[in-house]
């Protein structure tokens, strides 16, 4: 008898390069007249950045711009984002660049019809129910890397500053309510930033994949997302005018996120509290985890990975693929310790206690208690691919 699940899947794309021209139309289609766009500092005075706010402006939208946002975003990024929005009466968000931009644009989006602190929104159980749904204003997501995938995503990923832990803030609400993946505007993406947030999409899609439960849709898109940063990542970083391979890389992170809703692991667990403690870029640090990781999860991993493996195109055995995963990551220059990213061991039973609590802890294939967790951290330390 088949077993009992609920499955959820993400919004409308609007897939393609150009189809940025698009967005002053998505938002009339979505009833926004005076859009916020809130971006990162990096990507403020881009030319097209400029350009997608004066195309705004020229259909006659009272379009603005916010972009004081950390790498990690913070709580602070979100309080002054919402500022703004009250302030310029906007009655919608366009969440425009990377992973950080997507997630504080949703939330300041999400925040703006609340009055509640955000902490009392984070994914624990059904905090999500004590927001008010009237009271979250339409998103619009451009996302300018292929990494993240929170332009198909229901959360976004706050540090609280006093903590420095990273925490989720989750409503169904904050789902984009379309999406314009233009990979014309990964072009320019310089090759580490590329390589890493490329891997970030695939440790989605691996984590996906092997995290426990009944969810096909979600393994079927996400075994297809890792053959297509296989067939693709190599050729983005080397050659980042690559058009298709571009597409390839916005679609496997866009497909990361859809499939990720079935649960995450090790990677993230501990990527996360690194990243908080370190301020290191997330996808870099889940790719340094990721062979470390595999490897700890084989005994509950190895049939999976090896009908992946064979899927991929490579020799049906586990030692293949991790052996894949290796090459990859010395190929477009990804370190292979954390060491490499200037992290120090002085903080390693933190970062362990923060694992095993993050929310992500709960999908990975073995228990992570805090023993796995402290393995886990000093084997991406050391380069010790033994669990």
């Amino acid at each position: 008898m088949a077993q009992k699940a609920n499955w959820n899947y993400p919004t409308a794309v609007r897939f393609g390069a150009g189809r940025i021209s698009e967005l002053p139309e998505t938002c009339k289609t979505l009833g926004i007249t005076r859009p916020l766009l809130v971006t990162d500092p990096g990507l403020a005075s881009l030319p097209f950045v400029k350009a997608a706010l004066e195309n705004m402006k020229g259909a006659g939208l009272g379009a603005a711009m916010f972009s004081r946002i950390k790498s990690n975003p913070v709580e602070s990024n979100v309080a002054d984002g919402v500022k703004e929005y009250r302030a310029g009466r906007h009655d919608g968000v366009i969440a425009f660049g990377g992973g950080s931009a997507l997630d504080v644009g949703k939330v300041i989006a999400f925040m703006s019809g609340q009055t509640r602190p955000m902490w009392d929104f984070e994914d624990v159980g059904d905090w999500y129910t004590r927001a008010n749904p009237k009271g979250i204003a339409p998103v619009i997501a451009v996302p300018t890397t292929s990494g993240t995938g929170s332009e198909v995503g229901r959360a976004g990923v706050i540090t609280q500053e006093a903590t420095h832990t990273k925490k989720v803030i989750f409503h169904p609400g904050m789902m984009p309510a379309i999406t314009i993946c233009d990979p014309g505007l990964t072009v320019g993406l310089p090759p580490a930033i590329t390589a890493a947030t490329g891997m970030d999409a695939l440790s989605h899609c691996l984590e996906a994949y092997c995290a426990p439960g009944f969810h096909p849709l979600a393994d079927g898109v996400a075994v297809e997302g890792a053959r297509l940063v296989k067939q693709s990542l190599v050729t983005a970083v080397k050659n980042g005018a690559d058009i298709a391979a571009r597409g390839d890389m916005m679609a496997a992170a866009a497909m990361g996120a859809t499939a990720f809703q079935k649960g995450l692991g090790a990677m993230h667990a501990l990527s996360h509290p690194v990243g908080a403690l370190y301020d290191t870029h997330h996808g870099l640090t889940n790719a340094v985890f990721m062979p470390y990781v595999l490897q700890f999860n084989r005994t509950a991993i190895e049939e999976r990975i090896i009908r992946l493996a064979a899927y991929m195109g490579m020799p049906a055995r586990f030692e293949a693929f991790i052996e894949y995963i290796l090459g990859l990551r010395a190929e477009i220059g990804i370190p292979h310790t954390l060491k490499e990213l200037n992290v120090p061991g002085d903080r390693a039973a933190l970062v362990a206690e923060m694992a095993v609590v993050d929310p992500t802890a709960g999908g990975n294939p073995l228990k992570l208690d805090l023993q796995g967790a402290r393995r886990l951290f000093d084997m991406a330390m050391t380069g010790d691919m033994k669990p």
